[in-house]
C-alpha cells in the first residue's frame, strides 16, 4: 500500500481545545501538500479556513462534540451552521446516555434528522465504542444503518479509548452494505493505519499520519 493511498483516506485532525491559528493552518496546508481525504477541525474554525483556503480543502467538523449528550435541535442547529460556514463532511456524537437507557427511537431520529438536515453532505456518526458493551456496539450499528447516515466512526478520542481491529471487525459484520467505517484515536504507527484500511476502513482519524508517514515520532491524538 503507497502512502498516497493512505493518505487519501485520512481525516487529518485537530480537535484540540486549544489549538491556534497557526496549528490549524498547518494541518491545512499538508492537507493539501499530503491530499488528504479531508482536514477534521474544531466548528469554530469552519468559516476562516473556507475563506482562507477555498475549494482546496475538503473540510470536516465535529458537533456534539466530545460528549454527545446535547439536544437534538441544538445538534441539527450546529449541523446546519457548519454546512453553511463551508463544511462538507459532520462528524456528529450519538446521544450516548440515550443508547444506555434502551431509548433507541431518540438515538435513530436524531441521526436521521442530522442526515436529512445537512443534505447530500457526509455524515460519520461517532459511537464511542470505548463506553459501550459488545451488545450496544451491535445495536447501534442497526440504528446508524436504519438512520442512513454515510458512516459509523469509533472514536471521538477524548474517551478512555479509540479504535480497535475487534470494533471495525464487529461494525464490518452489523452494519448495512450502505454504511462506511471510520477508525479515529490511538492510531499510533503506520502499521495500525495499514491494519484498519484492511480491515475496510474508508477513512481514518488522526494528526499522525502525515508525520509517521515522513517517519517522525509522534504523540497525543
Amino acid at each position: 500500500m503507497t502512502n498516497k493511498e493512505i493518505l487519501s483516506r485520512i481525516d487529518h485532525t485537530l480537535l484540540k481545545q486549544f489549538a491556534t491559528w497557526e496549528e490549524i493552518k498547518e494541518i491545512c496546508d499538508d492537507a493539501i501538500e499530503y491530499k488528504t481525504a479531508s482536514v477534521c477541525i474544531p466548528p469554530s474554525y469552519v468559516k476562516k479556513i473556507k475563506e482562507t483556503y477555498g475549494e482546496q480543502l475538503n473540510i470536516c467538523t465535529v458537533i456534539g462534540f466530545p460528549l454527545g449528550y446535547n439536544t437534538t435541535a441544538t445538534k441539527v442547529f450546529e449541523a446546519v451552521d457548519a454546512v453553511k460556514n463551508g463544511a462538507s463532511e459532520i462528524d456528529m456524537v450519538i446521544n450516548i446516555t440515550a443508547l444506555k437507557n434502551k431509548d433507541y427511537d431518540l438515538v435513530q431520529n436524531e441521526i436521521a434528522e442530522i442526515k436529512q438536515a445537512i443534505g447530500d453532505k457526509i455524515l460519520k456518526v461517532i459511537v464511542e465504542t470505548c463506553f459501550l458493551t459488545e451488545a450496544e456496539k451491535v445495536k447501534v450499528c442497526e440504528l446508524v444503518t436504519n438512520a442512513k447516515a454515510d458512516y459509523i466512526k469509533t472514536s471521538t478520542g477524548f474517551g478512555t479509548a479509540g479504535a480497535t481491529i475487534e470494533d471495525i471487525r464487529l461494525f464490518k459484520a452489523n452494519i448495512g452494505p450502505a454504511v462506511k467505517m471510520k477508525a479515529a484515536g490511538g492510531v499510533k504507527s503506520v502499521d495500525d493505519l495499514i491494519a484498519f484500511i484492511n480491515e475496510g476502513c474508508a477513512r481514518i482519524g488522526t494528526s499522525s499520519a502525515v508525520k509517521l508517514l515522513k517517519g517522525e515520532a509522534v504523540s497525543g491524538y
